[in-house]
């Protein structure tokens, strides 16, 4: 063997679908989470016999599958018939009744949604839909600021089935009543994937993204055991692909133990999405904590207030674990001699 045999050319990578490596990619085949599947399409079944199907509120921790499950039922429903319309949005940043009407009306086909309100813009969606039927998901649906548009849905739509997607089972605790008694919601629990589904999950998407034979087995097994241990498939899938990277950077032909350690040194810098994206009174609270980073949270709620925030103690506390279960900041509990606390820190590097 060669000095440079082991060393890529140029334009070679160990990755040959990056697409393969993200938080959204759908496989072929979802594993573990069947059961579920079977109970969303039986939620849609009604719609097939012209009866209006079941919603659902479906809920978990961060990083188990409630997203590409739901995308997963989704698609081979397109993929079956055209008779029911397929409307999927994620309201992180769709968060208000106006910016959602849009996009469902974007997603129907409807362009001229310029110059029109919230009401004319909803007669648009009911007579495009109520011609056949729909599936509605609503992905991270606490971070609406209106409901205007879901109670709208429930009024005016004939035949739907409404999905609706979040990390807080206890978002239903303060819904409206008008809306909860229209819902009839049925709950469904994704419960954190094991050990060995996780280790699976990861090892299934190697064949979709890596080149056959680029990873030493100890590496592999680093990697997988150490997204076992987190129990978040997302953060595992950036160790993944971190390690690629890292092994790309000394043009190295196999991604090799010292890679993954490296990839897993930065997971303290890890975030699930772009701070950019944040509504704006996330990003007032993320900067809050990145200036007095290491405060406990009642303190950090003292300073929030003296700088003129609103809400609650209660909703404070909700959009902190928003911010940590999206890696902004990192939190940890604390026992004391005045009983538990939580510390907020921000993250070790700033994206």
């Amino acid at each position: 063997m060669g000095t440079f045999d082991d060393i890529l050319g140029h334009g070679e990578s160990l990755v040959k679908n990056e697409d393969a490596l993200d938080f959204e990619f759908i496989p072929k085949i979802l594993p573990h989470r069947e059961k579920e599947q079977r109970y969303l399409a039986t939620c849609i079944k009604p719609l097939f016999m012209e009866r209006t199907g079941r919603n659902l509120l479906i809920h978990g921790p961060p990083g188990i599958g409630k997203t590409v499950a739901t995308k997963h039922v989704l698609k081979e429903l397109e993929d079956k018939t055209d008779d029911i319309h397929v409307i999927y949005l994620n309201c992180w940043q769709k968060n208000t009744s106006y910016k959602i009407v849009v996009e469902i009306c974007d997603q129907l086909g409807f362009k001229f949604s310029q110059n029109k309100n919230t009401d004319e813009l909803f007669k648009v969606i009911a007579q495009i839909v109520n011609k056949k039927a729909a599936v509605f998901a609503f992905d991270e649906i606490d971070k609406v600021e209106d409901l205007d548009f879901l109670y709208r849905l429930l009024e005016n739509i004939y035949k739907k089935t409404i999905f609706l997607i979040t990390n807080y089972k206890s978002w239903l605790d303060d819904l409206d009543e008008r809306i909860r008694s229209r819902l009839t919601l049925e709950l469904v629990e994704f419960k954190p994937y094991n050990a060995l589904e996780v280790k699976a999950i990861l090892k299934d998407r190697l064949k979709y993204a890596f080149v056959p034979g680029v990873w030493e087995d100890d590496a592999l097994e680093l990697a997988a055991n150490k997204s076992a241990e987190i129990k978040d498939v997302r953060s595992g899938l950036f160790i993944l692909k971190e390690s690629a990277f890292q092994a790309e950077l000394t043009a190295s032909r196999k991604i090799q133990r010292g890679d993954v350690e490296k990839a897993i040194s930065k997971l303290d810098n890890f975030t699930i999405k772009n701070s950019e994206d944040l509504e704006e009174e996330m990003q007032f609270i993320y900067g809050l904590v990145k200036e007095n980073s290491g405060k406990k949270i009642g303190d950090l709620f003292e300073i929030y207030q003296q700088n003129e925030g609103k809400s609650s103690y209660k909703t404070f506390q909700r959009k902190i674990e928003k911010l940590s279960e999206n890696k902004f900041i990192s939190t940890k509990k604390q026992t004391g001699a005045g009983g538990n606390t939580t510390i907020v820190e921000k993250k070790l590097t700033d994206f």
